[in-house]
Parts: C-alpha cells; sequence; structure tokens
C-alpha cells in the first residue's frame, strides 16, 4: 500500500506539472518533453553500457538506434499536443493502465505473465486493460457529442494503447533485468527513474501519433 500511495502521488504531480503546459503554454511542455527525453535517454544510455560494458561497438549502435527513437519520440510528442485534449486521453490510458496492473496484480496476484519480470502477473495484465478504460468511460461521458469516433472505434484504440503501454514496461524490465538492476534511477520516490515512469508513454506517444497522422 505505502508503495502504491508513492507510485499515485508522484504520477499526480507530474499530472500537475504537465496539464499547465500541455494545455495553456506550450513552450513549457516542449521544455519539459526535451527534459524528459533527455534524462530518459541518459538512463537508456545506462543501461546498455551495463549490459553490454566489454563491447563498445555494440553500445555505439544501440545508442544510435536509442537516440533516434528518442528525438521521434519528442518530435511526436510535442507535435500531438497541438491536440491537447487527445494526448491528455493518451497520457490518462498509460497513467490507468499502469495503476491497474498495479492495484489488481498485488491485491490478486497468482499466474506470473512471464520470466522477463517476476512481479507481472496475468492479473495484473487483465487489470490494466480494465483500468485504462477509466478514461474513456469519463470522457464519453462528458463529451460524447464532441467526438467523431465510435464508442467502438474508442473501445478498441484504449485497448491497443494499454496494450502498447503494458509492451513498453516490459521491454524496459527486460533491459534491467538483463542490466542487473532494480530501477533504471533515483530521481522518482516510489517509480525510481524517469525511464521507469515513462516507460509505457514512451512507446505509446509515437504509435498514437502516427495512428493520428494516418487514419484522422
Amino acid at each position: 500500500m505505502h508503495n502504491l500511495i508513492k507510485r499515485v502521488i508522484t504520477s499526480l504531480i507530474l499530472i500537475s506539472i504537465l496539464i499547465p503546459g500541455l494545455f495553456y503554454y506550450k513552450n513549457i511542455w516542449l521544455f519539459l518533453v526535451i527534459l524528459v527525453t533527455i534524462i530518459s535517454y541518459l538512463e537508456l544510455s545506462n543501461l546498455i553500457k551495463k549490459i553490454w560494458r566489454k563491447n563498445k561497438i555494440k553500445i555505439f549502435f544501440i545508442n544510435l538506434i536509442g537516440l533516434c527513437y528518442f528525438l521521434f519520440f519528442a518530435y511526436a510528442a510535442n507535435d500531438f499536443a497541438k491536440l491537447s485534449a487527445n494526448m491528455f486521453f493518451v497520457l490518462s490510458i498509460c497513467f490507468f493502465s499502469d495503476i491497474g496492473g498495479y492495484v489488481i496484480g498485488k491485491t490478486i496476484g497468482g499466474k506470473k505473465l512471464t520470466k522477463i519480470s517476476p512481479n507481472k502477473t496475468v492479473s495484473g495484465t487483465i487489470g490494466s486493460f480494465i483500468f485504462s478504460l477509466v478514461p474513456l468511460i469519463i470522457i464519453w461521458s462528458l463529451y460524447s457529442d464532441r467526438i467523431n469516433l465510435s464508442l467502438i472505434k474508442l473501445l478498441i484504440l484504449t485497448i491497443i494503447l494499454s496494450f502498447i503501454c503494458q509492451v513498453g514496461d516490459l521491454f524496459i524490465s527486460f533491459l534491467k533485468r538483463k542490466a542487473n538492476v532494480k530501477d533504471t534511477g533515483t530521481i522518482l520516490p516510489g517509480h525510481g527513474g524517469l525511464l521507469d515512469r515513462i516507460d509505457g508513454i514512451l512507446f505509446v506517444v509515437p504509435v498514437a501519433y502516427l495512428i493520428n497522422e494516418t487514419f484522422y
């Protein structure tokens, strides 16, 4: 329970910082995106060095690939923020998906999902999907007359983004396991490093951006 409270408080603080920039001050949002991108990339680079410490060539090329991806993430996060409500919806899916996985996984427990992350359970995965529907229910109940997509399409989109969020979480967990570390850093109470907190967002935002650019 103590860790859950820390996770929720940390998430609420981050949201309270992000909202003004997202909806009112785009320069602040851009600054935050750049800051988050730099810190997260440095944390990823540190993991890569610990995993392949004896292979400098592999470290260089993997860091280069990571840099290209983070630059695209920063571009997508900044450009997609022009649709403030859409971005907030996407971030809310990630937030509730993360909380749902933690709460249900810790409460029910049960069968482990994968060896990549021993703390991940099947029940937690189901909890992530269920909790990710909370933003959808709230937004649809308040603004259904202003939304161009059908409820079914929004439901499918929400499930897809929740799935990607969980994949991102597992991917970073895999890297941490390979590097033999618990957290990517210590900057955020209850989460470890910044990359620990945005692992799902790091994957979801570019995908949501591409979906929006391609289909809408």
